[in-house]
């Protein structure tokens, strides 16, 4: 039995593409795990074949109980993006993943231009806490227990990121 997105993709994700694509792919994803790093790679790829017939949701499950910097990591994504660069830093993150770590992350926000006295407090406000709580809960409640978990249209799809490509290609 699939499970289907329990929160629906909305204005306050962050999308690569139109929400209004015929596909639109949700990634719960963790900037820490290795499995999603390679998923990083496969997704560049599809969002190239497919072009403007999909659209990229990316929302935050860290899991923090075994990626040390995965919750950080997240929450330096949504200050990129009180700049404007969230896609920048959410794909700099994972093209030098095994740099990972704080220094790393303002190193990151330095290498994509980021203001950086500004980035240093909002890195510290709470309300970014609650934006990866609230995907991570969102999640949880949509049955994803390990990452990267994909949705395709708001079902679930089971199965790694080497699978999604081949069936999204199947879907041409």
């Amino acid at each position: 039995m699939s499970s289907v997105l329990r929160i629906a993709v909305n204005n306050n994700d962050h999308a690569e593409g139109d929400l209004s694509a015929e596909i639109v792919l949700v990634e719960y994803g963790d900037y820490q795990c290795p499995h999603c790093r390679d998923a990083y790679i496969i997704i560049k790829k599809i969002q190239k074949e497919f072009g403007p017939r999909l659209a990229l949701v990316f929302r935050h499950f860290p899991l923090s109980e075994v990626h040390f910097y995965a919750r950080q990591a997240a929450i330096a994504t949504e200050a990129a993006g009180l700049q404007g660069k969230y896609w920048e830093m959410h794909d700099v993150i994972y093209e030098n993943q095994e740099k990972l770590s704080t220094a790393g992350l303002i190193n990151f926000a330095k290498k994509i231009g980021l203001e950086m006295s500004q980035f240093k407090l909002d890195i510290k406000d709470e309300k970014l806490e609650t934006i990866v709580d609230t995907d991570f809960e969102g999640g949880a409640r949509s049955g994803v227990n390990f990452t990267p978990a994909f949705f395709i249209n708001g079902t679930r799809f089971e199965g790694g990121a080497k699978d999604l490509h081949d069936y999204l290609q199947q879907k041409r």
